[in-house]
């Protein structure tokens, strides 16, 4: 880490991105509790994320953007339309405006995408490839690690002064990314395309996926633990209201332990990389936010803390398995378009079993998706564990600017 941190442009960009973070998550939880104190319903609070994952869908179009023009101009962009179209939320004061609430749910979701997407790319020309673990970890556990104050901070201005206010402070979190990207100097390569028709250019990152063993072996895995995983986004409304009683409101408690646990699983998440492996941090990670979700049938609050932390621990292992894969194992030219073809094979079956989940809770009992949820989980981790450990080739992930036909035709070690 400390290695990492050394590096100029890696430094100034974590400074910025960690401010717009935190904006990030204190409204992403704020519009959830938004929707579920405008019409006391737990699935108008759960379709607030089947919002946010829905223009997942169009990944493909984003990572054919992303591989077309320098990304950092780009983030640039992104994020100064973002700073200003936030402030719309301005404008929701009762239940006929919640349209606003999943309006801007589903512009975060679709510009999110494209920033993902063109932030994991700029990555792989800031940072060292030898490096790019240690900075997956880094992000993720400050990304993660903001649940301990974003949240929180987010319902308790919520609480205290309105949505409004929220809005406004993800607003200008955005100046401090934007600031950053400008003072960063690392060149960036241009690539002169490969492939001259469109279906090809934009299948381009799922072929490439599907060739590349590990790739296919995490992403299809991921895919597959989210057709039930989307449930979560309903269900932990359902454990805070029945199991737990509390208000909606503490569901920024729970995002702070999570957390804590997702601390811990960064700092480790480097060091078992370079023992374990990609896929198989991936798959330990899965495991352990399987086993932490099942702690949701219980309505003992330290069980469901514990089981919580669990939960976030494991989300950070799996991310930084599942990223640093996608990053080393893929030429700089493609990086665009395969963490996109990445995000509609993991975000699409997310986003059905968000919408399933909402009409589920309605008429099963949470704790029974609960236990369908983590089984499923507890499979497709498992599965990832025994697969057989693929090193990637150091050339792989640094194929020239330039790079013929052919290239997408051989499958990878």
């Amino acid at each position: 880490m400390r290695e990492l941190l050394r590096i100029r442009d890696a430094r100034i960009f974590l400074a910025g991105w960690t401010v717009s973070q935190f904006g990030d998550w204190a409204l992403i939880i704020v519009l959830a509790v938004w929707a579920k104190a405008l019409t006391d319903s737990n699935a108008s609070a759960g379709l607030v994320f089947f919002a946010l994952a829905a223009p997942s869908i169009f990944s493909p179009l984003a990572g054919i953007v992303v591989d077309r023009v320098r990304r950092r101009p780009l983030l640039v962009v992104v994020y100064t339309i973002e700073a200003v179209a936030v402030l719309s939320l301005l404008f929701v004061h009762d239940r006929s405006d919640v349209w606003i609430l999943y309006a801007m749910a589903v512009f975060i979701g679709a510009f999110g995408t494209l920033a993902a997407s063109a932030r994991s790319a700029l990555m792989t020309v800031t940072i060292p490839h030898e490096l790019l673990g240690e900075g997956n970890a880094i992000f993720q556990s400050t990304r993660e690690g903001l649940r301990l104050i974003a949240p929180l901070a987010g319902a308790g201005i919520y609480a205290a002064a309105g949505g409004g206010v929220v809005a406004i402070v993800d607003s200008a979190s955005f100046a401090f990314v934007v600031a950053a990207l400008l003072l960063m100097r690392t060149p960036e390569p241009r690539f002169e395309r490969v492939e001259h028709n469109f279906v090809s250019e934009a299948l381009a990152g799922a072929k490439h996926i599907i060739v590349t063993i590990p790739l296919r072996q995490i992403v299809f895995s991921t895919g597959a633990a989210l057709l039930v995983v989307g449930f979560s986004e309903t269900i932990i409304f359902a454990v805070i209201d029945q199991g737990l009683h509390r208000p909606p409101s503490f569901l920024g408690v729970l995002s702070t332990l999570q957390g804590i646990g997702a601390i811990a699983g960064g700092l480790t998440a480097a060091r078992g990389l370079r023992k374990l492996g990609d896929v198989r941090v991936a798959g330990l990670g899965m495991a352990g936010f399987g086993i932490g979700e099942l702690s949701f049938v219980s309505s003992n609050l330290p069980l469901v803390a514990i089981g919580i932390v669990v939960a976030g621990f494991g989300v950070s292992w799996f991310i930084v398995g599942l990223m640093t894969a996608l990053q080393v194992r893929t030429p700089l030219r493609l990086q665009g378009r395969v963490s996109s073809a990445a995000d509609v094979f993991i975000s699409t079956p997310q986003t059905v079993s968000i919408a399933v989940g909402a009409v589920l809770i309605a008429v099963v009992d949470y704790r029974l998706l609960v236990v369908v949820e983590s089984v499923a989980v507890a499979l497709c981790a498992a599965y990832l564990l025994t697969r057989r450990a693929v090193v990637p080739a150091e050339a792989e992930a640094r194929t020239p600017p330039v790079a013929s036909a052919e290239t997408l035709s051989q499958p990878q070690p």
